[in-house]
């Protein structure tokens, strides 16, 4: 088994534009904050990881892919990125967002 690529079942799901009422109902704005600028970030993902964009635009390379295969998300997107990932954040347009990790799987 290649151990290179990305289980099946570790994808990045990505809410366009949720609700304002959704983003209360998570309780956002109470999130920590993080940003960075324009940029390539390899990443890895002890912990599930949702956050919500606030500007920003990324496209995020899955380890392992060699087709280039990438989930493009920005500002005003409710992003959830699963436990065991790792991933290269290709930064254009600077991000800020608030995030959240679940510890409980």
């Amino acid at each position: 088994m290649d151990t290179d690529h990305t289980p099946p079942n570790l994808t990045i799901q990505v809410e366009r534009n949720p609700s304002e009422s959704r983003l209360l109902e998570l309780g956002i704005k109470s999130w920590p904050k993080w940003g960075c600028p324009p940029g390539k970030f390899p990443l890895k993902f002890d912990a599930e990881e949702t956050c919500y964009l606030l500007k920003g635009k990324v496209k995020a390379y899955t380890k392992g892919s060699t087709t280039g295969q990438f989930v493009e998300f920005g500002a005003g997107d409710l992003v959830v990125i699963p436990k065991g990932l790792s991933c290269t954040w290709d930064v254009s347009v600077a991000v800020d967002k608030h995030y959240k990790f679940d510890s409980s799987n």
